[in-house]
């Protein structure tokens, strides 16, 4: 019965994150084909549409806003909404937390040597984590406020939690984090499988200066 029961937990493990991401992929395309089939067959007719346009249509209008966004001025147009949406009360939070979410998984904004790992202050324990502000006299923002509040020596560090969407924000000395050289979205990945996951590859660290 034991061992019929380890069975049962392996066949679980393998087929579970399988189901949880058809299930994923199957919620987007049936998203997108229920806003923009009746476009296309309003477009086209019912004789003339096929399933699966609308989505591979999305697909392509989003690789064509990606390219025409290194223009300035293109963008500045495709940014409209999302500054609409920051002016909304109740979608302002939302939409800004989406979006940062987003932004730090494509590791933008980062700057070289982001992922680090901490050592708590009197403690030996260390954790993996990311760098989102650095405290600097001469490089302080009057509009940041997160890098205002900290004092000139510490860094403010985000701690992701294995098996959750979250983490802890930390600010400590910077002679407790060491850099290590590892992408952000590696280092997400790395934390929030608790270290389980069978692609993570190795990764060197270097004492900080």
């Amino acid at each position: 019965m034991k061992r019929i029961f380890q069975f049962l937990l392996k066949g679980l493990a393998v087929l579970l994150p399988i189901i949880v991401t058809i299930m994923l992929a199957r919620w987007l395309l049936v998203t997108v084909e229920t806003w923009l089939s009746p476009i296309w067959k309003a477009l086209l007719g019912e004789s003339y549409y096929f399933p699966g346009l609308a989505f591979a249509s999305f697909l392509l209008l989003a690789v064509l806003i990606g390219f025409t966004s290194q223009w300035s001025f293109l963008q500045s147009i495709w940014q409209l909404p999302g500054k609409l949406m920051n002016k909304l009360p109740l979608l302002r939070n939302l939409y800004g937390t989406i979006n940062d979410v987003f932004d730090m998984m494509q590791g933008k904004d980062f700057a070289d040597e982001s992922v680090v790992l901490v050592t708590m202050p009197g403690s030996k324990m260390q954790l993996i984590g990311i760098v989102t502000k650095r405290s600097d006299k001469k490089a302080k923002d009057k509009n940041d406020k997160l890098v205002n509040i900290m004092p000139d020596d510490h860094v403010a560090v985000f701690l992701p939690m294995a098996y959750n969407v979250g983490g802890y924000m930390i600010m400590v000395p910077k002679d407790c984090v060491q850099s290590i050289d590892m992408k952000p979205a590696d280092a997400l990945q790395l934390t929030i499988s608790a270290g389980l996951g069978k692609s993570q590859g190795n990764f060197k660290s270097d004492d900080n200066d």
